[in-house]
């Protein structure tokens, strides 16, 4: 699976890297961005779902990789 982040739809919330930090950061202003290449981990999936979920912009995409 990876995840992609819509910067252009991104308010800075936060709320993604709060429930799935190994997947979302956020950089200085507090805008989302993925880490790597945005492959999430198998152990992380279920918490990359929730973070797409929880998105209020719903800034984040996931996708079979």
């Amino acid at each position: 699976m990876k995840a992609a982040v819509d910067a252009t739809k991104c308010n800075a919330y936060g709320t993604c890297a709060e429930i799935c930090p190994s997947v979302f950061t956020l950089d200085e202003w507090g805008y989302a961005a993925v880490e790597g290449d945005g492959t999430v981990p198998a152990d992380a999936i279920e918490s990359a779902r929730a973070a797409a979920l929880g998105c209020p912009e719903k800034a984040i995409t996931l996708t079979d990789a």
